[in-house]
This record gives C-alpha cells, sequence and structure tokens, in this order.
C-alpha cells in the first residue's frame, strides 16, 4: 500500500533511530513516570511513508547489535545484546521533518499517524520479545524525556524502506 509521499522523497525515505547511550532516563506523561532505565539506549524512533514491518525489524536488530559499550580498553566494541543494558523506545515523528527549505519544517515525509503508531507498536512488541527490559513513550503523548547521556554518545541510524536483512530474534 503507497501512502502519500512527496515523489523526490520515495528514494531515501528510511525508519530513523536517534540512539544514545545513558546511565539513566526515563519518559513522563502528564506529570506520570510511564518509562524509565539504568544503564542502556535511549531511542528516538521517526517512522517514513514506506517503512512496514521488516523495516521495524531489522531497524531493532540493528539497535541490539551495534557497538556503542566501551570493552576493557574503552574501545567502544560492546552491543546493548552484549551488556545486556536497557532499552528506551520513544516515538517522534519530528525526526521525519523535511527541513531542507524555509523557517519551518514540513511533515510530508513522515508516516500518517496511524500508519506511525502500528509501526512503533510493532517495533515495541519485536523489542520485548527479543530483549529482557524494553521500556516506551507514548504515541502521539506530550512527553518530557530526561536523560544522562555518557559520553556523550549519540548516533543516527536509518533503515531503508523494507529493510535490507530479515529480522530473527537471538
Amino acid at each position: 500500500m503507497l501512502r502519500f509521499c512527496a515523489p523526490e522523497f520515495h528514494h531515501d525515505l528510511r525508519m530513523i533511530a536517534l540512539l544514545q547511550r545513558v546511565s539513566s532516563a526515563s519518559v513522563d506523561v502528564a506529570g506520570e513516570r510511564i518509562g524509565a532505565i539504568g544503564p542502556g539506549l535511549l531511542v528516538l524512533v521517526g517512522v517514513q511513508p514506506l517503512d512496514d514491518e521488516r523495516t521495524a525489524g531489522r531497524l531493532l536488530e540493528r539497535l541490539l547489535a551495534y557497538r556503542v559499550f566501551g570493552d576493557p580498553q574503552g574501545r567502544m566494541n560492546l552491543s546493548l545484546r552484549d551488556t545486556g543494558g536497557d532499552l528506551l523506545l520513544v516515538p517522534q515523528f519530528t525526526l521525519a521533518a523535511d527541513t531542507r527549505k524555509g523557517n519551518r519544517p514540513g511533515f510530508t515525509t513522515a508516516a500518517t499517524p496511524d500508519e506511525a503508531a502500528r509501526l512503533f507498536g510493532h517495533l515495541v512488541g519485536l523489542a520485548r520479545a527479543a530483549h529482557p527490559v524494553v521500556a516506551t513513550g507514548r504515541f502521539g503523548a506530550d512527553m518530557r524525556v530526561s536523560l544522562c547521556n555518557e559520553g556523550p554518545v549519540t548516533f543516527w541510524l536509518e533503515v531503508p524502506p523494507g529493510g535490507t536483512l530479515p529480522y530473527h530474534p537471538s
């Protein structure tokens, strides 16, 4: 099913994850803490129109395997899976904004709210099946996200629409 998107973006739209290595992170909605983690990754997730379940699976695989934690020599050689760290997934549609021109972002490059909520939920389900500690933000809510970034270590990950590899939980 093809969803609306300006044709010039079709070739380079990607599911987006802005991941941050943290010593702790939390998300509150209306004064209530709905998710919190200790050491691990805080991941802001942006969904774009051509993303699907395979894209979400491949993104999760990359998140769990991405080597951003220090080994005994201090080199970034360990993944979230290696360390057993926590994972906080937070939906953030503004990551998919078109900021190429003007002074106001456009959102035709973001998936529709219904589709983004569905795919974010799918990503969360895969994460909970594959990793021991997963907390989340709430799709569509006005959230307050707090974190203590370690390093700081922050990376922008993208996965092509449809993913490039199938996801198989370990």
